[in-house]
């Protein structure tokens, strides 16, 4: 029996009715892709002439990421301020504190107005940890400075910095090399 293939749409879908002057995005899921999908809101706002920093509250400057290199040559600002790994951490109490940290400048960041992209790249899990106050981030996320976009990543997205956002984009994992005991490869994961 063959299956008929589905039809390419000849319809236009409905134009935009609204235009507004920036955006929060949260890439979230179990998948893989969160970061890399910011990466690529990255590439476009910077060719665009915007000022964008890009916040990591998990990874730390031990990470050499290739994202991070051709960010920084296009002129983006990079701030690896986390602390590694959790399952690394010999003091969770400093763990902890670095995430702190690292929310206490993403905020004050945001609320200077100063870039047109700020990316918080894996927030969701100090929120959900209960380092950092889930509500001052959707707070602040909301009643940024008009011109500020933000993209949120990290697995387990909570309901409020959901709510909060323009576009909610769900990664489900499939399948990943991972478990099947394939290590991350530069150039690919990082």
């Amino acid at each position: 029996m063959t299956r008929e293939a589905p039809q390419p749409p000849t319809d236009r879908p409905a134009r935009a009715r609204d235009h507004v002057s920036s955006r929060v995005l949260v890439h979230t899921g179990d998948g893989k892709g969160k970061t890399s999908a910011a990466m690529g809101i990255v590439m476009r706002a910077a060719a665009r002439g915007w000022r964008v920093c890009v916040v990591q509250f998990v990874k730390d400057g031990r990470w050499k990421t290739g994202e991070e290199a051709s960010a920084r040559k296009l002129g983006v600002e990079w701030w690896s301020i986390g602390d590694g790994f959790t399952w690394d951490s010999t003091d969770m109490d400093r763990t902890e504190a670095i995430a702190r940290g690292a929310w206490d400048a993403a905020r004050d960041l945001i609320r200077a107005g100063e870039h047109e992209l700020v990316v918080l790249d894996e927030i969701t899990y100090p929120i959900n940890w209960g380092w950092i106050d889930g509500r001052e981030v959707t707070e602040t996320i909301r009643d940024r400075p008009r011109q500020v976009n933000i993209v949120a990543t990290g697995r387990d997205a909570p309901t409020a910095l959901r709510a909060v956002a323009d576009t909610v984009t769900e990664m489900a994992n499939a399948k990943h090399a991972f478990d099947d005991g394939i290590g991350a490869m530069r150039g690919i994961e990082y």
